[in-house]
């Protein structure tokens, strides 16, 4: 499926819990470090499975045989923010899946291509003042072949998703520009691995 014109947001309307397929609403009540009761209100997937993790993110390597080592992002548009975001490949836990596998089949649906899982990160909170929804942090390496044509993606209906390929060295630059254009936004997590990357390298850390 291509791209024919731009999303739009229709109808902005509230949905009850029980209507909702993926996320709930719900109040939390909880005593404090000073004995004091307080509430809070959070956001829960609906979906976490055996893994007990929600989702995975793909860090990853494109080794090539005559190219700098780059990374692939991907854009697409996320109807919550109503505007395209730059991400790493990204996606939910199946039910029966560990983290690992469910790594390598959302980087083979979002990029085309076969990776191999070079490390699991611990389980972090993707945002932990508004929900309970966490995530694993997979990196990930290709060998890619020379001239090789870029692969299929395997999509899901609905999907549609822009693939880029960056040097590591040029990283934090392109995400700061994809940051300045209009309706754009880079997700957080790989802006913190590309500016501590940044940081790092120009500070003289490593």
């Amino acid at each position: 499926m291509s791209k024919t014109q731009e999303p739009a947001i229709t109808k902005v309307s509230d949905l009850e819990t029980r209507d909702a397929k993926w996320i709930a609403l719900k109040k939390l009540e909880f005593t404090d470090q000073t004995g004091k009761s307080r509430t809070w209100e959070v956001a829960t997937r609906k979906t976490r499975g055996q893994a007990g993790v929600d989702a995975v993110a793909i860090g990853n390597i494109l080794l090539h045989p005559s190219h700098p080592p780059a990374t692939m992002v991907v854009i697409q548009y996320r109807p919550p923010l109503d505007a395209y975001t730059v991400e790493w490949p990204a996606g939910l836990i199946d039910a029966d899946e560990t983290v690992e596998q469910a790594a390598v089949r959302e980087f083979k649906e979002e990029t085309g291509y076969d990776c191999r899982v070079v490390s699991i990160s611990p389980v972090q909170s993707a945002d932990p003042g508004m929900s309970d929804a966490n995530m694993q942090m997979a990196m990930v390496e290709v060998q890619l072949e020379e001239n090789a044509p870029l692969p299929e993606q395997r999509l899901d209906d609905g999907e549609l998703i822009e693939r880029v390929t960056i040097p590591l060295a040029d990283f934090y630059e392109r995400l700061v520009e994809y940051s300045k254009q209009d309706r754009m936004i880079v997700a957080a997590k790989l802006f913190h691995f590309a500016a501590g990357f940044h940081f790092a390298r120009t500070q003289k850390y490593i």
